[in-house]
């Protein structure tokens, strides 16, 4: 899962501890929801939307990786 978290956070001004602090989760999240290393479970994705007064899927979209698989038997 893709996401915008970090240039989100970079624009607020928040270093990853900050942030880490206001969602309630370790530096060591931000830095793996920033890497894409991570997905968040869906109350936390929540606290990012409303952290950032943003929509949930204005901030974290697929990646190739999660497209669904074609082709297969009908």
């Amino acid at each position: 899962m893709n996401n915008t978290i970090r240039s989100l956070r970079l624009a607020a001004g928040l270093s990853q501890v900050e942030l880490a602090e206001t969602l309630g989760v370790s530096r060591q999240t931000v830095n793996a929801l920033e890497t894409g290393k991570y997905d968040p479970s869906l109350p936390l994705a929540f606290r990012i939307s409303a952290t950032f007064d943003r929509r949930i899927e204005d901030i974290f979209f697929p990646g190739a990786e999660d497209a669904p698989p074609t082709g297969g038997r009908r």
